[in-house]
């Protein structure tokens, strides 16, 4: 393979900028460009994670001071020679370095053309590279966990597992099917039936999680609604930390949709503040207050406001006549003026229900924790393994669907062979799931939704 480069660090101003090159050539093609300082070493003599300080030349020009990182195959990130060249930040000398090392015979690495050479040099599996990418886009401290877990092969081990476990039940059903001659014990149906039922529960369990990860990871689409003057804008700008929304006495103040991205505990909220949902004559306002709904119809999670110092209008009754109990949580708002709502009347179906101030910021912890229980974080222990994309989900998806087949057709009383080749599907599903058995194309799909310089 040729010798890639590509800057590494994030385009714009910084403290430094990496530039990145791995290949057979790296050391050859950094000495073209860099000079050691020390005028003695050049960097294909040097030891492994050893660094050198000096300066970067093209066309005998200096371009800037720059530190030169050593890594020697196969103890690198790539498992090749690599040479990491840290220059001061900014896109100008950044890019100017990265000329000169392509001048000086480096090719331009593709999209996660680094993490890809890991792959195929056995640094690691496939679910660990797609771990790189959670890790870089992690917006959380428990994105963060799961994402290295991840990385560190906790989901390779269980799929391993599972797999090896399906190999030994293949192998033993092989071994008495093509040598029925041999003193081989026979398969009692009703052990191997409860062999496969613990397989499944364990591809289960990697299963169930999957939407409150991608939660993690994505986000969760949130719509804010409320009658006018509930007070919505205000807990808009007070869960999101600044004045987003305009915030006034006047009814209708909001007629579009104010959108912003804001961090409840580990969890990311898509928040969308919506206009006062009630019936109008205004022109403008009749289509915020249908955007209104069509928001709250779309989203994964719903947050209701409600006046608590007042009773219950028909127009909040038909906010939550349009709103599913499970994805919803009431916010009694203005709780500083006093209760005048009746909550028995409601809180039969929306139990989740948070009596809080927006002026001072009363019930938030409160409603923090209301959202992590609808969303289903606080289930998930940050130790186990997790899938983190839909190629995973449908794979094991698949898998668990054939183990079921398996033992439908072992219900049936079907040969055992006919079963052993249902279980070798499975087999080569989950090591595509790993890389082990992967087609080209795929492997190339994956890692072009990496980031250039990863």
């Amino acid at each position: 393979m040729s010798t890639i480069a590509a800057i590494s660090t994030p385009k714009g101003m910084g403290g430094i900028g990496v530039v990145r090159i791995s290949g057979e050539e790296a050391m050859e093609i950094a000495d073209r460009v860099f000079k050691p300082f020390d005028g003695v070493s050049c960097l294909s003599s040097m030891k492994g994670y050893t660094a050198k300080y000096g300066k970067i030349m093209s066309d005998q020009q200096f371009i800037d001071d720059a530190v030169a990182l050593v890594f020697k195959a196969p103890h690198s990130y790539t498992g090749e020679n690599v040479v990491e060249i840290s220059c001061h930040g900014g896109l100008y000398l950044t890019r100017e370095v990265l000329r000169a090392v392509l001048k000086a015979g480096a090719s331009t690495a593709e999209p996660g053309e680094f993490t890809k050479r890991a792959f195929l040099n056995g640094k690691i599996d496939l679910s660990q590279a797609e771990a790189v990418m959670d890790l870089i886009s992690a917006r959380s401290r428990r994105a963060n966990i799961l994402a290295f877990n991840q990385r560190e092969g906790v989901l390779s081990k269980k799929i391993n597992d599972v797999k090896n476990q399906l190999l030994e039940i293949s192998a033993q059903i092989s071994a008495w099917v093509d040598y029925p001659e041999e003193d081989i014990p026979e398969l009692h149906s009703t052990h191997l039936k409860e062999k496969l039922e613990a397989i499944i529960q364990k591809v289960e369990s990697m299963i169930k999680n999957y939407d409150v990860c991608s939660a993690l990871k994505q986000g969760v689409k949130t719509s804010l609604v409320g009658r006018p003057n509930v007070g919505k804008s205000t807990i808009m700008n007070l869960i999101s930390g600044f004045e987003r929304s305009i915030v006034t006495d006047v009814a209708g103040t909001t007629r579009d949709i104010v959108e912003e991205t804001v961090m409840i505990g580990d969890i990311p909220l898509l928040l969308s503040d919506t206009a006062g949902i009630r019936n109008t004559e205004d022109t403008v306002e009749k289509i915020g207050v249908e955007k209104a709904k069509k928001c709250l119809k779309a989203a994964d999670l719903n947050i209701v406001v409600f006046d608590s110092s007042s009773k219950l209008t028909p127009e909040d009754e038909d906010i939550l006549s349009l709103c599913d109990p499970k994805r919803t949580v009431l916010i009694l708002n203005k709780i500083d003026l006093g209760l005048k709502l009746d909550k028995t009347k409601i809180s039969t179906y929306f139990p989740k229900i948070v009596e809080m101030s927006a002026v001072n910021g009363s019930g938030l912890e409160k409603f923090k924790e209301v959202v992590e229980e609808i969303v289903g974080v606080s289930e998930i222990d940050s130790s186990q393994s997790v899938i983190s994309n839909e190629r995973q989900l449908i794979i094991l998806q698949k898998v668990r669907d054939i183990i079921l087949s398996a033992l439908k057709e072992l219900e049936r009383k079907i040969t055992l062979d006919a079963i052993s080749i249902l279980l070798y599907d499975s087999i080569n599903l989950l090591m595509e799931l790993t890389g082990k058995n992967v087609t080209e194309e795929i492997v190339n799909r994956i890692f072009s939704q990496f980031c250039v310089g990863k």
